[in-house]
């Protein structure tokens, strides 16, 4: 037996250790530590409430977005606010443009980097992906930057600026769309469609998103060289390595639902467990049993949770609380999104092999596909001449909360507000629920989980399987204790 403390992790935003417990060439125990506090939860109370619209985007650079929109559906609840349909589609477009975005710089900047390591130097399809995949200096790099700069000026045109945009309100959002600009929206979205369609999948996006079981997915694989296309790329190493043994965690997966329009979403809210069931909010607990906070006895729901730092407590490694759903580990992310919304190719993975890094990597580039159509409708649905946000009085007294997908995963807000100011502000992020510490009952949590039986080899420093662990989850550390 040997003890091992990963980390810091290179390429993930915050920080992150990981300590491991290895016997016989395998993990056989991990421990998921956050080791950075920030306080947001602090800092907001006694604020007035319109305050979280500047605050909260700052808890993080990559997904400030999501922390707003967020913000400004707990602040629509307590108004009881509807945006104009306007307002939906351009906060719909704004969000999915930063999730898109960062599926795109986690596959091509974050993940696929670790398979140009030197330690797969032996394998043939290394010279193709360490020219193709190597950090910085490899050739998608150069690519991808400039496509998503390019499809990135979506944020400008519909919020203003990224991050930190303060267009997007509690009724809609304030940048209303000119004609001119609603063209130039939609030539953006062609020209990212060509380089998606030319380099990350080789193939129409519609030709992707109707691939519907594993067999499909893999004779659309075997019709064109692996180097044809970054997907196909990506598909042929994670064959060889058999990724899809790697990193299973407990097959229980939660989505809250996000891209509103006329009363339904583009992807419904729900558990999954391999069949499907409803989501309440109201079985949502957070655990601190073996956090680095203390002033709570026992689970408490997001309105009344506390959040106080303390580094006595004994039994603690993490500043990270466990949220739990009726008191179980959820796994959260594009997987979980596409499970629970009952794409069929995505069912049919992970009834065949659960939760693991090759499958949450086709649903994060499935994802890609689906949003980016469904951007296109969205765009074409603007009306220039119409209303883009709706206003009303705040509250003095009142509770809400705003669920929406962050890239990462689910996302939460919960807001009490007291005599006019914010009383409590509770924020459970994707990597909150998916790198949680143990449970009062031990549980570990979902990456904990899935790190169980990774291989290690021999003279291994930081095993490789465990990085692709980790990057599968596409880990937010920034977002994760706020």
């Amino acid at each position: 037996m040997s003890r091992r403390i990963i980390g810091p992790f290179n390429r993930v935003e915050g920080d992150l250790e990981v300590q491991l417990q290895i016997d016989d060439g395998r993990v056989s125990e991990a421990r998921v530590v956050s080791p950075l506090y920030r306080g947001f939860e602090q800092i907001l109370q006694g604020k007035d409430p319109m305050d979280v619209l500047v605050y909260v985007p700052r808890i993080c650079g990559i997904c400030s977005v999501a922390q707003s929109v967020a913000a400004a559906q707990a602040l629509a609840d307590v108004q009881r606010l509807t945006p104009p349909p306007n307002g939906e589609l351009s906060g719909n477009l704004i969000l999915a443009c930063e999730n898109v975005a960062d599926h795109l710089t986690h596959f091509y900047l974050f993940f696929m980097p670790d398979f140009a390591r030197e330690i797969y130097r032996d394998e043939v399809w290394f010279p193709a992906a360490e020219a193709r995949f190597r950090a910085i200096e490899g050739s998608a790099a150069r690519q991808v930057l400039q496509a998503r700069a390019e499809f990135m000026h979506l944020l400008g045109l519909l919020a203003g600026k990224w991050p930190h945009s303060l267009a997007l309100q509690p009724g809609g959002t304030t940048r209303a769309i000119e004609i001119q600009e609603k063209a130039r929206i939609i030539a953006i979205l062609s020209g990212f469609r060509q380089f998606l369609q030319q380099t990350l999948f080789g193939d129409s996006l519609e030709n992707v998103i109707a691939l519907d079981s594993a067999a499909a997915l893999e004779n659309w694989a075997g019709q064109a060289a692996p180097t044809s296309s970054d997907f196909r790329h990506f598909l042929h190493i994670a064959d060889d390595l058999n990724l899809q043994n790697l990193g299973r965690a407990a097959d229980q997966f939660m989505s809250y639902g996000v891209y509103p329009e006329q009363g339904r979403r583009l992807f419904t809210a729900g558990v999954w467990n391999g069949e499907a069931g409803t989501l309440d909010q109201t079985g949502i607990r957070e655990d601190i049993s073996h956090s680095w906070l203390h002033q709570q006895n026992k689970a408490k729901h997001p309105f009344d949770g506390v959040t106080l730092p303390s580094l006595d407590e004994a039994d603690a490694y993490s500043w990270c609380k466990a949220p739990r759903l009726n008191g179980q580990v959820m796994e959260v992310g594009a997987l979980a999104r596409q499970v629970v919304n009952a794409h069929p190719l995505i069912r049919d993975l992970v009834t065949r092999s659960g939760g693991n890094v090759r499958n949450r990597v086709v649903a994060r580039l499935l994802e890609i596909a689906l949003l980016v159509v469904a951007m296109e409708d969205w765009a074409r649905g603007l009306r220039p001449k119409d209303a883009f946000c709706e206003q009303a009085e705040m509250p003095d007294e009142a509770q809400g909360y705003g669920m929406i997908e962050a890239a990462r995963g689910s996302l939460g807000h919960w807001l009490k507000i007291s005599k006019g100011h914010i009383l409590n502000y509770q924020i459970i992020a994707p990597t909150t629920w998916n790198f949680s510490p143990r449970d009062v009952q031990g549980a570990p949590g979902a990456l904990e989980q899935a790190l169980i039986d990774a291989p290690v080899r021999e003279g291994e420093k930081d095993p490789v399987s465990v990085q692709h662990i980790v990057r599968s989850f596409d880990p937010c550390m920034a977002c994760t204790v706020h």
